[in-house]
C-alpha cells in the first residue's frame, strides 16, 4: 500500500467518527485477500468466455462492378490453393491452420498447427 492509499484510508476512517472503530490492519488484510483472490480467479473466469472459432477458406478482392454481376452460377477464384491448409481464427484473429474433415453429419476441422494461441496464460 503506498502513501496516497494510506492517507486516503486514514481520512476515510477519521470521517467515520468515534462511534465506529475500524482497525487499519483489518482494512489492509481484507484488501490484500480480495486482491489475491481476484488475480487467482481471472484465468479460471477467462476459460468460460465464449469465443467464435472459424475456418477461413480464402478471400477474393473484387470491384463493386464485379460484385453486382455475381449471380447464382457465378464462380469466384479465391487466393488459397486447393489442398492448402485453411486458417483457423478465434474472434477474427488467426491462431493456426487446419484441414476440413467430416465429423458425423457435419464438417469439422483437423488442427495442423497452432501458432497464435498461448494457452499457458490461462493455466492456474
Amino acid at each position: 500500500m503506498n502513501m496516497t492509499d494510506t492517507n486516503q484510508s486514514e481520512t476515510l476512517l477519521e470521517d467515520l467518527g468515534d462511534d465506529m472503530i475500524i482497525d487499519q490492519h483489518d482494512v489492509n488484510e481484507v484488501s490484500d485477500v480480495s486482491s489475491t483472490r481476484t488475480r487467482r480467479d481471472i484465468p479460471q473466469m477467462m476459460r468460460k468466455i465464449p469465443v467464435t472459432l472459424t475456418l477461413e477458406v480464402g478471400s477474393a478482392r473484387i470491384s463493386l462492378e464485379e460484385l453486382m454481376a455475381i449471380g447464382p452460377d457465378s464462380v469466384l477464384e479465391l487466393d488459397m490453393l486447393a489442398g492448402e491448409p485453411l486458417v483457423i481464427k478465434v474472434n477474427g484473429t488467426p491462431i493456426g491452420r487446419a484441414e476440413v474433415v467430416v465429423a458425423g453429419e457435419n464438417y469439422g476441422l483437423k488442427v495442423i498447427d497452432l501458432d497464435g494461441l498461448n494457452l499457458d496464460l490461462m493455466t492456474a
